[in-house]
């Protein structure tokens, strides 16, 4: 069976970054990433038309999020990655655990959210459809922890170590497919975490970091089961092309520690946001009490320091002894 879906995976050279990184435009992933990039642009422009302001930092993190997907999926990456396991993890934890992390910090919902116009009255437009979809019970479902850890585990252990892998890496269309959910996987996963966007799960600061740790040390317990592996686990990548000039032990070992290495990277990124996000929260929030004391003269405070008071002439009125 060709494993490629291209092709060209038979005469392939020894891998190199160089190599790696030359294009080899994906048409699937290539026009869903300009579609994207488009999409974006048109929301920023409009808000700036409008004389609203977006955050130049989330443009960059949603463009560089694309600039991931298309470097993952639009390079010789993909090529070799039909014919090696370890060129084909780099993809996977790119794919699933980098790119849904700079997408989702592009807020794209809370922009389509404001830039889609409103739908006159008793009309249904884009607008309308995506405030149903955040509001319904399917999306309650997929974004909550009971559902994306287990998926987010499953798309490792239930995947790589079933048949299933061979069978998808068998057609292009399986091998798109399994990317596509690969990112799909992260989205959900990460989602609820980040909380830049509007969702139906939003769990405080706290439980948002016991989410990540969650599912994290399944990615390392994988990696380590392909380090020391002593057989070929996956069929797919048993008979590399000769010209590859590679050891398929060595290969999967390769594998396994990128497996092991990457989710170390995605944990600080998102705990780096975390943190971040907690703290402009906590600034917002001493700004609103500030305003709030500066209008009515600080009446909290105020009732407070009469509390206090009262606690102390009761106590001085109760008898010695008592």
């Amino acid at each position: 069976m060709d494993h490629s879906g291209h092709g060209t995976s038979t005469d392939l050279p020894p891998f190199t970054l160089e190599r790696g990184l030359e294009l080899s435009p994906e048409p699937f992933f290539l026009v869903g990433s300009l579609l994207a990039l488009a999409l974006y642009g048109w929301g920023v422009v409009r808000l700036v038309r409008r004389g609203d302001a977006w955050p130049v930092g989330r443009t960059v993190f949603f463009v560089v999020g694309v600039l991931t997907v298309l470097v993952a999926m639009c390079t010789k990456l993909n090529d070799y990655g039909m014919v090696m396991f370890s060129v084909h993890m780099v993809q996977h934890m790119i794919i699933s655990m980098v790119s849904p992390i700079l997408l989702l910090l592009g807020a794209p919902v809370t922009l389509a959210l404001r830039a889609l116009p409103v739908a006159g009255r008793g009309r249904t437009g884009p607008r309308e459809l995506l405030l149903a979809l955040l509001h319904s019970r399917y999306m309650k479902v997929v974004t909550h922890p009971v559902f994306t850890i287990p998926i987010f585990i499953a798309s490792l252990y239930g995947l790589y170590f079933t048949p299933l892998f061979d069978t998808l890496m068998g057609s292009k269309v399986g091998h798109i497919g399994m990317m596509v959910h690969f990112l799909a996987v992260g989205l959900v996963f990460f989602w609820p975490i980040m909380g830049v966007d509007p969702g139906p799960h939003r769990p405080g600061y706290v439980m948002r970091m016991l989410e990540l740790f969650a599912g994290m040390p399944f990615h390392a317990f994988f990696g380590i089961a392909l380090m020391m592996a002593s057989s070929p686990m996956v069929e797919a990548y048993e008979n590399p092309p000769a010209s590859l000039g590679i050891d398929v032990l060595a290969d999967q070992s390769a594998a396994g520690g990128i497996a092991w290495a990457f989710s170390e990277i995605p944990s600080v990124l998102v705990l780096i946001a975390l943190v971040y996000q907690w703290y402009r929260s906590d600034q917002r929030q001493a700004r609103r009490t500030d305003r709030a004391a500066d209008r009515d003269g600080d009446k909290e405070l105020a009732a407070y320091n009469a509390y206090l008071a009262s606690l102390h002439a009761r106590g001085e009125r109760r008898p010695a002894g008592r």
